[in-house]
């Protein structure tokens, strides 16, 4: 089956509200309030994969100058800044029963690669301790424990440098 990768439209809010409920425990998952101001905000920051016209996993998150993402960013999507130099990434969640089949990995590249055409300098994430090495698949470096407290986990700073 073909996967379509796409910037999200704000028809898709439900969908991306439903995906996260399903892949992120409540204190960690973003609401549906968060995600209509990030799909208005910074739709262009804001990818969809669709198959045969269902949303079944997404990656987002602003452009900003910080090297690493504050908790205030999950939050407040006024803290885009279009022309930042660095992309972060909110979140790259897919349906369960999707994974293991490079969904994931085709979200990372495509935004890693509309990073790098935008003239970005790199793109930053945190993550928990057991996905670091994931991470490091696509060339990102931890730049360990993050300040994150986000949905009271602890967090660790990753950074692929695009230069």
């Amino acid at each position: 089956m073909d996967i379509i990768i796409r910037q999200v439209m704000p028809e898709d809010l439900d969908a991306v509200a439903r995906v996260e409920a399903v892949c992120f425990p409540k204190a960690e998952a973003a609401s549906r309030v968060s995600f209509a101001q990030r799909i208005r905000m910074f739709p262009e920051c804001f990818f969809v994969a669709e198959r045969e016209g269902e949303i079944i996993g997404f990656i987002n998150g602003c452009a900003t100058d910080s090297p690493v993402i504050s908790d205030e960013m999950f939050e407040d999507a006024g803290c885009h800044k279009r022309d930042g130099i660095y992309q972060s990434i909110f979140g790259l969640d897919v349906i369960p029963e999707h994974r293991k089949q490079g969904v994931a990995a085709r979200l990372m590249r495509h935004l890693i690669e509309d990073a790098r055409a935008k003239g970005r300098r790199g793109v930053i994430l945190t993550c928990k301790d057991r996905l670091i090495r994931y991470y490091e698949g696509f060339g990102y470096k931890s730049k360990g424990i993050s300040q994150s407290v986000h949905g009271g986990a602890v967090w660790y700073d990753m950074i692929l440098d695009l230069r």
